[in-house]
């Protein structure tokens, strides 16, 4: 079945940087759209960032420049680096594939920054 497992989240200090990883399983990841979505609380979830199969990329513009999403599409993973952690990223922080007409979710990663 298909899965997208996040990992990497965690207590982060401000200006501190993160990894995120989402490894996926049970579909053909290497010509998925792959994305990061982030949901802070009472707030509405929101695309931070996506890559495409050519490996072109966009992002928010709140987050570019402090925000990098990458693949490697052999070990079937997606990655989120952040950098110059702010409070207001802290976030649970999704992973979202889209398959052809198909879209898929992780369980989320939560991320705090705070000191």
């Amino acid at each position: 079945q298909v899965q997208l497992v996040e990992s990497g989240g965690g207590l982060v200090q401000p200006g501190g940087s993160v990894r995120l990883s989402c490894a996926a399983s049970g579909f053909t990841f290497s010509s998925s759209v792959m994305s990061w979505y982030r949901q802070a609380p009472g707030k509405e979830r929101e695309l931070v960032a996506t890559i495409f199969r050519s490996g072109s990329t966009n992002y928010a513009n709140s987050v570019k420049g402090r925000f990098t999403i990458s693949r490697t599409n052999y070990k079937n993973t997606v990655y989120l680096q952040i950098d110059s952690l702010k409070p207001e990223d802290t976030a649970v922080y999704f992973c979202n594939a889209r398959s052809g007409s198909d879209n898929y979710w992780g369980q989320g990663t939560q991320v705090t920054v705070s000191s």
